[in-house]
């Protein structure tokens, strides 16, 4: 019955999204063991583009989340609109004939469901397929932004070939059709403004000065909104004279917004996990729905023995163990601060690895000040402080550990390769680096002489673990979603909890996109992320003898 509870508890959206990825049974715990979340769920795995159709429906995209979400305006009630893969929403928006168009971002595809529920694939094979919009003519263009730097026309049919308008703009971002027909959209890296002619293919900026605008929309009156998601502004623009007006002031991150047809704004923070109605004529705001953390990807426990840290993707944010109370030490836009996937702490400090991002950060544990932000990994699955102050990286497409030297970011020494699948580090009781080797289903740990021996094989892709006060390791297997303790004097192995929500493990690229964290505290208490509910969970079992 508990284990029942747990999952009602994390909401029906939850559930559903659950047994959309994988069908999996209710958690099944070893004698003496008990499972209970430690935070609350949250109806999104981040949460991005925005469009309210036509009929009054409030649709919203999240790419790590694969999925396109319905939120209700009344009640903030969420369901979902298209299930993942195909779900996977940067941006969205409803044409003139009833056609849903998106972009998944990661996939470098466009989607598209007609009236009749059939589903099209307008594109494909274009990295960072972001920000889409139609015309009132019902034609139908999209643009790449980071992961590519174009703006297209797309067939709405589908049977036609993308037509490439323009190049190198700076990151043509959330853009809208104005009432003369023109184009008109954020330019992300240059704090710009601009109007497009897609016939001409010509681009003149009509107001600049913003620091990252995410995001434009015209009302019904025919007035421009912009964005701001490193000012967490909101702001009015007159497009014949380019004044600006703020309208609203929210935390950073906000990515789109999107006006109903009674004129009421809404935007998205992906920070906050949250949808927020603005009042544009008062400047009041509150949201329609949010959660406390966005995604909950790996999670590390923090010197006092008693908070949690979590790398959640678009902030760095700690949990109370005792009350389950969420708090934040830096977001994206905000602070200095690159997606972390992952992270660890040790010798007074938080390095976190920003898998997507290539990137590796180090704050300083106390402060959470950040200490330096760094580029060009390959891969980063994790990144552990050295008592030297030097850094170790796991690359995973490199299958190697790189140490960095920490007077020199670009002194980058591979200390270890032929790794399958490096993962996750750790320190151990006896010093000693020990990493995860997904794809080699084995824990592994560094030698004196610069290799590495096994301590643990025949892993179901192990991700995080940790060390308990008795020297077994738990592991999180992600393939079985299960947590096995180890004993490493005798090498037995003891499931205490199987049927648990993590493991998702993508057909394509790294392994541990989203890595299940585990950490423990002095009483041999688990902690678990779950990137399928946007939560932290504890695992308690019988006291240690």
């Amino acid at each position: 019955m508990r284990n029942t509870r747990i999952l009602a508890a994390s909401s029906l959206l939850s559930v559903t999204l659950l047994a959309t990825i994988t069908a999996q049974a209710a958690p099944e715990l070893a004698e003496g063991w008990s499972l209970e979340p430690l935070t609350g769920p949250s109806p999104f795995h981040g949460v991005h583009g925005l469009t309210v159709t036509p009929e009054g429906r409030l649709l919203a995209g999240s790419v790590v989340g694969a999925t396109l979400y319905e939120i209700n305006r009344e009640t903030g009630a969420v369901s979902i609109a298209e299930a993942p893969p195909t779900g996977m929403a940067d941006d969205v928006e409803q044409g003139p004939d009833g056609t849903l168009a998106w972009t998944a971002f990661l996939q470098g595809k466009v989607f598209a469901r007609t009236p009749e529920g059939t589903l099209l694939t307008l594109a494909e094979g274009l990295p960072g397929t972001n920000s889409i919009a139609w015309r009132e003519d019902g034609r139908l263009f999209m643009t790449q932004v980071f992961a590519g730097d174009a703006l297209w026309e797309l067939d709405p049919t589908g049977k036609k070939e993308p037509r490439l308008i323009m190049e190198g703009m700076g990151g043509l971002n959330g853009f809208d059709f104005g009432p003369d027909g023109h184009l008109y959209g954020p330019i992300w890296f240059k704090g710009q403004i601009a109007r497009v002619n897609v016939d001409a293919g010509t681009l003149e900026v009509i107001v600049d000065g913003f620091k990252t605008p995410a995001a434009v929309n015209f009302n019904s009156s025919n007035d421009l909104f912009v964005v701001d998601t490193q000012a967490g502004e909101v702001i009015r623009v007159d497009v014949p004279t380019g004044e600006k007006t703020l309208i609203a002031q929210v935390k950073p991150a906000i990515d789109n917004l999107a006006f109903a047809p009674d004129d009421t704004l809404y935007i998205s923070n992906m920070a906050d996990n949250a949808i927020i109605e603005i009042n544009v004529e008062t400047g009041d705001s509150a949201p329609l729905v949010s959660g406390p953390l966005a995604v909950a990807a790996d999670i590390a426990m923090g010197p006092d023995g008693k908070t949690l840290y979590v790398a959640d993707v678009f902030a760095i944010r700690t949990v109370d163990t005792e009350t389950g109370d969420v708090g934040e030490i830096a977001r994206v836009f905000a602070q200095e601060m690159d997606y972390p996937t992952s992270m660890a702490i040790a010798h007074g400090k938080v390095a976190a690895a920003g898998l997507t991002a290539g990137a590796v950060q180090v704050l300083d544990a106390a402060s959470g000040k950040s200490l330096g932000l760094h580029h060009s990994f390959t891969t980063p699955t994790d990144a552990l402080p050295l008592e030297d102050g030097g850094i170790l990286v796991t690359e995973y497409a490199k299958g190697a550990i790189v140490r960095v030297n920490p007077d020199n970011w670009d002194d980058r020494v591979s200390i270890v390769e032929g790794l399958e699948g490096p993962a996750m580090l750790v320190q151990g009781p006896d010093n000693a680096i020990y990493v995860s080797e997904t794809s080699g289903g084995r824990i592994s740990r560094l030698t004196d002489s610069g290799g590495v021996e096994t301590v643990v094989d025949d892993l179901a892709n192990p991700e995080g673990f940790t060390f308990l006060a008795s020297g077994a390791i738990a592991v999180a297997e992600a393939a079985k979603a299960q947590i096995t303790i180890i004993d490493l004097v005798s090498g037995s192995k003891s499931v205490v909890a199987s049927g648990l929500p993590f493991g998702a493990i993508p057909a394509e690229g790294p392994e541990v996109f989203m890595p299940t964290g585990l950490a423990t505290d002095a009483s041999g208490t688990l902690y678990f992320s779950s990137e399928y509910l946007a939560q932290v969970f504890r695992l308690q079992g019988p006291a240690e003898e």
